[in-house]
């Protein structure tokens, strides 16, 4: 963890009291913090928010500014890290970001990351002239500085937004199962077991590796998981199997590996595929292809300010949120619940309302 550079602070409250304000946001690379904190001192007339080692912060009500010192040498595209926009709600934070990609405009949201010594959830977009722009909005202060996004702004500059490759970690059944997953809390984009829960040791194993990939994961991250599970699973000793199969060492039962996957903290898990067809039937439990996918939940909203109703054909359904939709009622549920909705799919199983449309 960075450690604080002496400097008198504004008291924490100050900071809170601020967030029904819009501001304007932007972060400069600097050559040597403790001079540029001195000069905007001055020149704002305001003592920083924050200061560490490795970031500073200043706040102004007049103008409306969130101005960050990130010490970085400026490159040839000069010493804009990033501009940005700190938003009062989750609910404008979506408004903004459906309304950049409704124009065609890409974007990259990140949920409930910590980034610069607080909780944010946020999006990522690069103008026509490849200047990027956060936008954001603040949950609470954190004492880590947090890894952010790929597009951090102490180690991205402008022009390679968007552009680096997701991190991706995978295990196949042909490798042992390591006993942890060689990544730090909050880096990855996706896991993926391929054939994992079809190795013996798996059947011991295969809890506290869902567990690390929780850990590993981003907020949003996704977890695969992939390969062959019984209609009930299977006790007794696999015979030898032909071609691929012949690795695969332990069958699950199909509901085990959905319950595994829940009980590690998963949410929006999804069956992906559940193979009509057996490809295998040895002491006649059907052997199937089975793929679950799941996501790591972000930051979720107490505040509900959006409204779905469930259409049918079911009398009920339960997300895993908690959230109990009855066919034709009115259900309330935080911005985030209901964008997990809307993009899943199941989407069109329901009546999904803004607060402006109800």
């Amino acid at each position: 963890m960075s450690t604080a550079i002496p400097v008198s602070i504004q008291p924490a409250g100050s900071i809170r009291m601020e967030q029904a304000v819009r501001k304007f946001h932007t972060s400069l690379n600097v050559s040597n913090l403790r001079q540029s904190i001195a000069f905007y001192r001055e020149l704002l007339g305001v003592e920083p928010a924050k200061v560490y080692d490795d970031y500073a912060k200043f706040e102004l009500d007049e103008p409306p500014v969130v101005l960050s010192l990130v010490p970085h040498a400026p490159t040839h595209g000069g010493n804009l890290n990033h501009a940005g926009i700190r938003v009062r709600t989750s609910d404008e934070l979506v408004q903004v970001q459906e309304r950049l990609e409704k124009a065609g405009f890409r974007t990259r949201r990140e949920e409930g990351v910590e980034c610069c010594y607080a909780l944010q959830t946020k999006f990522w977009v690069t103008d026509p002239d490849n200047v990027l722009w956060e936008i954001y909005v603040f949950h609470e202060d954190v004492e880590a500085h947090g890894h952010g996004s790929e597009t951090h702004e102490a180690t991205l500059r402008p022009d390679h937004a968007l552009a680096t490759a997701q991190v991706v970690w995978e295990h196949r059944i042909t490798t042992p199962i390591p006993d942890r997953i060689p990544h730090d809390d909050n880096t990855v984009h996706e896991v993926r077991l391929e054939g994992t829960i079809n190795l013996k040791a798996a059947k011991g194993h295969l809890q506290p590796l869902l567990n690390d990939a929780l850990r590993v994961l981003r907020p949003g991250g996704v977890v695969r998981v992939h390969g062959l599970a019984g209609d009930r699973e299977l006790t007794d000793a696999l015979p030898p199997m032909p071609g691929p199969a012949a690795a695969v060492e332990h069958v699950p039962a199909s509901a085990t590996v959905v319950r595994k996957v829940e009980a590690a903290g998963f949410a929006e898990v999804r069956v992906e595929t559940l193979s009509q067809r057996a490809y295998f039937t040895i002491a006649d439990v059907p052997m199937r292809e089975l793929a679950v996918v799941a996501k790591k939940p972000g930051f979720r909203p107490k505040t509900a300010t959006h409204q779905a109703v469930y259409l049918g054909p079911l009398a009920s359904v339960t997300d895993d949120f908690s959230n109990v939709f009855r066919r034709g009622e009115f259900t309330s549920v935080n911005v985030h619940d209901w964008q997990a909705l809307a993009d899943g799919p199941s989407a069109n199983q329901f009546l999904l309302l803004k607060p402006e449309t109800r």
